[in-house]
């Protein structure tokens, strides 16, 4: 179940959480062995051994959560836990386990001791999984609370980022967008998809990015800021084995922008900070924030 961008809905029928930084994950627990997987479906429990004690906690469930790794101050680190996302070398993975651990912050739970919760109420579900106390040395239940305007400035108080709002008597729908689930950031950011660059300064001066529009993108502007030495780097590496010969745009990108512009496939996901929309769709100040690996054009929405 996915959420929709908004304004954080206030008042009755509604219930709070914090928004975690991190990678969502559907953990699925059998006679006590867990597996996980990703939004995609595709099996990851070998990148988190230490997890594996899940399956102690509760011998049979479906769980939903997001697997954050947290820093000093107890604040999740996307940076971080991108490098642990795709590693399927279990040394490695173990080597990592150790210095960089993983939480399971685990907020749903879809299935309990062979009973489909899904069609119960979130606040049924929610009730079942605190009666459970799981929480471990690597997963736990974060708290949920009934004070929208209370939790916000909490989560921009220790700079988290954002606020998940649920309706009280929703149920759970796999798979689907829906405004029963409402994702309030802090800051004002989206999901992209890079449709080509240009050279500036640098061999990356800006990124062109867009929004899935049927089979093509609708263009959304460049983004030149934010874009460090090592995040150039990065970037070209994944965008290099991407180049193609035509704009994957919708529309055509302006001659005066795209100037000596490289086109690539629409596969590449990033994730940017910005000011506003313009009426026609640009991005008025954009600034790079990262690469979102956990995440397909399939996952991109018009923010």
């Amino acid at each position: 179940m996915l959420a929709t961008p908004g304004e954080l809905p206030l008042g009755a029928g509604w219930a709070y959480e914090f928004k975690w930084d991190g990678v969502r994950a559907i953990a699925s627990i059998a006679d006590g062995n867990v597996r996980f997987y990703a939004r995609s479906g595709t099996e990851i429990t070998v990148a988190y051994p230490e997890l594996a004690g899940l399956g102690t906690a509760v011998r049979s469930a479906v769980l939903d959560g997001e697997i954050v790794v947290l820093d000093d101050a107890g604040r999740p680190s996307f940076t971080t836990l991108a490098e642990r996302m795709h590693v399927r070398d279990r040394n490695r993975a173990a080597a990592l386990a150790a210095n960089r651990p993983v939480t399971y912050m685990i907020f749903d739970v879809l299935r309990l001791y062979g009973a489909d919760m899904c069609d119960r109420s979130y606040a049924q579900r929610r009730s079942s999984l605190d009666t459970l106390m799981i929480d471990g040395d690597h997963w736990l239940a974060p708290p949920m609370f009934a004070d929208g305007a209370a939790t916000r400035a909490a989560a921009h108080e220790y700079q988290l980022e954002g606020v998940m709002a649920k309706r009280l008597n929703s149920i759970y729908r796999p798979g689907l967008r829906t405004p029963d689930w409402i994702k309030y950031k802090i800051d004002q950011t989206a999901e992209f998809v890079v449709g080509g660059w240009r050279p500036g300064a640098r061999t990356l001066g800006a990124l062109f990015i867009g929004v899935p529009d049927g089979g093509a993108l609708a263009y959304r502007g460049r983004v030149g800021g934010g874009i460090s030495a090592a995040s150039e780097r990065t970037l070209l590496a994944a965008l290099r084995p991407l180049i193609a010969d035509a704009s994957p745009f919708a529309v055509e990108v302006p001659r005066a922008e795209a100037k000596d512009a490289t086109w690539v496939r629409p596969e590449l996901v990033i994730e940017v900070r910005y000011g506003e929309q313009t009426p026609d769709g640009r991005l008025r100040f954009p600034r790079f924030l990262r690469i979102r690996p956990d995440l397909t054009p399939d996952d991109v929405a018009e923010p």
